[in-house]
């Protein structure tokens, strides 16, 4: 155990140097994700015209959600299934299945470097947008305790197995990018990253309780700006504990039973 937990230190330390030394190209990809989070809070605060609320939202946590969704979805939201499919398909993990640090914990430091790259780079860019649009509304106060950074986790853990199984899927699919586009679709609008779920119609609402979606990207957002709170925090954070031990039993079926027919083709 010692000396695989020194291994792992060994990648982080490569893939946080990797990370530094694309930090421009880093930053480019974090404002591409983020830009419609930074845009939307203008477009409802016009669209409040004097209403005082939204669906429970006043204006300044109305801006709030969106930046604090911004800065949660640079460390929580996974896209690994791209390169790892690519990687299946190419031959070039069984260059990986030949080391002596099991796939996962490599992917583990890759994507745990590049997350808190982009969320460090992120920072400073939210506290402008937070001070821009003071200037407009009175902002909603953020709570960052530690209740927020452990569902912060789960919630990223919950995305990172999420896409470690749909990357398993190369193992049988001769073309996989359509899936993952496909995959964006339920996973941008239930995960709050288009607007609040409770803006949502009813029965959306329920869709969203079903999938692992809501339990990435809003579930922490509503606990910072204090919409989450006491039991029915807990209730959320548990289900988020739930969404992760699905995820990891659905990767590692997915990825256990791939390997039975890899080939390594591509190599």
């Amino acid at each position: 155990m010692r000396s695989l937990a020194s291994k792992v230190v060994a990648l982080l330390k490569i893939y946080i140097a990797d990370s530094l030394a694309y930090r421009a190209s880093a930053f480019i990809w974090m404002l591409t994700d983020v830009v419609h989070c930074l845009v939307m809070p203008l477009v409802w605060l016009s669209a409040y015209n004097g209403r005082e609320a939204i669906a429970g939202y006043n204006p300044g946590e109305m801006v709030t959600y969106y930046v604090m969704i911004a800065f949660t979805t640079n460390f929580i939201v996974s896209h690994i299934m791209w390169d790892l499919s690519w990687e299946i398909k190419e031959g070039i993990l069984s260059q990986w299945l030949l080391r002596p640090v099991p796939i996962v914990w490599r992917l583990v430091a890759q994507n745990l470097s590049w997350r808190a790259m982009r969320m460090v780079l992120f920072a400073p860019v939210a506290a402008l947008a937070l001070w821009y649009y003071s200037r407009f509304t009175p902002l909603s106060p953020i709570d960052l305790g530690w209740t927020f950074w452990l569902s912060v986790l789960l919630g990223h853990l919950v995305s990172f197995f999420t896409a470690y199984a749909l990357a398993a899927l190369a193992f049988w699919l001769q073309e996989t990018q359509s899936v993952f586009s496909l995959y964006y679709a339920p996973m941008l609008l239930l995960s709050g990253w288009v607007a609040p779920i409770a803006l949502m119609p009813g029965w959306l609402q329920i869709l969203a309780m079903a999938f692992p979606f809501r339990y990435t990207t809003a579930v922490p957002v509503e606990i910072a700006i204090g919409k989450l709170q006491g039991e029915a925090m807990w209730m959320e954070i548990g289900l988020q504990a739930v969404w992760v031990l699905v995820g990891i039993g659905a990767a590692q079926l997915l990825w256990r039973k791939g390997l039975r027919q890899y080939t390594g083709v591509g190599m």
